[in-house]
């Protein structure tokens, strides 16, 4: 090369050092991901929700609300814990990632996942807290995890493969590893954090400081607390999740201690419940007086999980900020699933319907989202791995089957986001004898096919002549507690064609298998759905 033009061009690539490394500064880095999860929290008992029972003040969850964005139609594939967490991890639905029900499903840990692919991407990654998927986290560079369930008071823990032993209250003990973690994380890479809580799931076991949290207050009953099911089918009648036949005095409404607590701590238990429960058991209730007792003790020592939740949520949003993590950090604070809290006298989750298959979404990212924001898009569970990796700057795998909800995030709906959400619930009889059912929910609508179930041979006699294979058509504007099927009334029959010409395009384009019950008919093959039922 003449060296002249060597001198010129190394003088010009010199010259051009200062303006790239500028412009290799200013590159915005990596967010930090943050995923606050509880187990069955209500979105009614949110109250950034505004839920007309007015059940709970959470302000620190509130807090995400109002520096961040709410999600008002945020749904869940399969409300079942299990299920609902392996659509999260994967991005797809029970029939591609294997996780049906709770009873005979272990999680595929080889399968892609987002927390995997963060971590290929640089990201620190750990898992604390609630798992329950049977297999051992995999993605994670550390993991500390209740077995199963867990428990609320002294929690045994499995970390990195080692049973170790906790001494408190479980939704404290989450929260101080989450935060332990992020004190002792590797600060020169961006970070991944699943802080997912076992609060407020069955049995409702408080804090023992929070015991006396509501002063005996009565809670107002939902209207539909003595729901009789009239104008729907056999789902809604013969089911086991009523508070009335379902909800155990000894465990549920606490007239057994949990066998977990030290004689300290049941000292502390006994001195609240005791004196409570005598005074229940002088007035010798039943029927309906009954069910409204349990109902006011079941709403106690729910909400009073829930106060733990937020509480420890303020502990962790003031170490962000203690620490400046806030600017760069998605916050996210969601759901496994809802919850029924007394409507339709039911406690529980698993239906299609509003309180059971949506759930609270509320997100904080200062530098992305403006503040107070709010979001009426149908989002669902099956789209945060996509977001994620997505707000990391990383492909998406085309096997998922969500959607990146980052454009709601900035502001901007695409043309082309759902206008309908698929669920499919599987799990029957196990536990509550829910039926298993599919079906779609717009911003109006809840359409659900309920099918037959694999044992429909062993049902009892008295439920041998009552269709067990039915669609229920519920218009939510005019009906918002759904509790009288329209399907089949002319003056829905547009809506009742459009909708289930939806949802058989949404189970081709899902490639759900033609056999609905994966687990009964064995491994399902793939292909184009193919229903008698469908409409031309």
């Amino acid at each position: 090369m003449n060296k002249l033009i060597q001198a010129s061009l190394t003088a010009t690539w010199l010259f051009a050092l200062p303006a790239l490394a500028e412009s290799a500064s200013t590159v915005a880095p990596k967010p930090n991901i943050l995923f606050i999860m509880a187990d069955d929290h209500a979105w009614q008992a949110v109250s950034a929700y505004g839920e007309s029972r007015h059940l709970i003040q959470t302000p620190n969850i509130d807090r995400l609300a109002n520096e961040g964005m709410k999600f008002n139609h945020f749904y869940v594939n399969n409300a079942l814990c299990g299920p609902s967490r392996a659509a999260i991890l994967t991005g797809t639905y029970s029939h591609i990632n294997g996780f049906y029900n709770n009873t005979t499903c272990k999680f595929d840990g080889s399968q892609t996942t987002y927390p995997k692919l963060l971590q290929k991407a640089g990201y620190q990654t750990a898992m604390i807290g609630k798992w329950h998927l049977e297999t051992d986290p995999t993605g994670f560079d550390h993991w500390e995890i209740l077995p199963g369930q867990g428990r609320y008071y002294n929690p045994p823990m499995i970390r990195n493969g080692k049973q170790v032993k906790h001494d408190g209250y479980v939704t404290d003990i989450i929260t101080d590893l989450s935060l332990d973690w992020l004190k002792q994380r590797d600060t020169n890479k961006p970070f991944m954090l699943l802080c997912w809580q076992k609060a407020p799931h069955r049995e409702w076991e408080p804090a023992l400081h929070d015991l006396d949290f509501d002063h005996d207050r009565i809670y107002l009953q939902p209207d539909s607390l003595f729901d009789d099911y009239s104008g729907r089918g056999l789902a809604e009648r013969d089911q086991n999740t009523t508070i009335e036949k379902m909800m155990r005095m000894n465990e549920d409404c606490k007239f057994v201690a949990p066998k977990s607590l030290t004689p300290e701590q049941k000292k502390i238990w006994d001195e609240y419940y005791v004196p409570r429960n005598e005074a229940f058991l002088k007035k010798n209730l039943t029927g309906h007086a009954l069910t409204e007792w349990k109902y006011q003790r079941y709403l106690h020592d729910y909400l009073g999980c829930i106060k733990s939740v937020d509480d420890n949520i303020g502990r962790i949003l003031k170490y962000l900020d203690d620490t400046g993590l806030a600017t760069n950090t998605i916050v996210i604070y969601s759901s496994d699933q809802g919850f029924f809290l007394g409507e339709h006298g039911w406690f529980d989750k698993r239906w299609i319907f509003q309180e059971s298959a949506r759930a609270p979404l509320l997100i904080r990212w200062p530098a992305t989202i403006k503040a107070g924001s709010v979001n009426s898009n149908l989002v669902g569970n099956i789209d945060f791995a996509e977001t994620f990796l997505q707000a990391a700057g990383q492909p998406i795998p085309r096997r998922m089957q969500g959607s990146s909800f980052l454009p709601l995030l900035q502001g901007s709906t695409p043309t082309d986001w759902r206008t309908a959400f698929y669920y499919h619930y599987y799990e029957y009889p196990a536990f509550h004898r829910v039926r298993p059912q599919y079906g779609v929910i717009t911003d109006r609508y809840t359409l659900v096919h309920f099918y037959q179930p694999a044992a429909a041979d062993k049902e009892p006699a008295e439920l041998a002549a009552i269709p067990n294979d039915y669609w229920e058509l519920f218009d939510r504007e005019k009906d918002p507690g759904e509790m009288r099927s329209v399907f089949g009334d002319p003056a829905y029959a547009e809506v009742q064609t459009n909708l289930m010409q939806e949802v058989f395009r949404q189970r081709t384009q899902l490639k759900e298998p033609a056999k609905d019950d994966p687990i009964a008919f064995g491994s399902p093959d793939f292909w184009p759905v193919s229903d008698p039922q469908a409409p031309k």
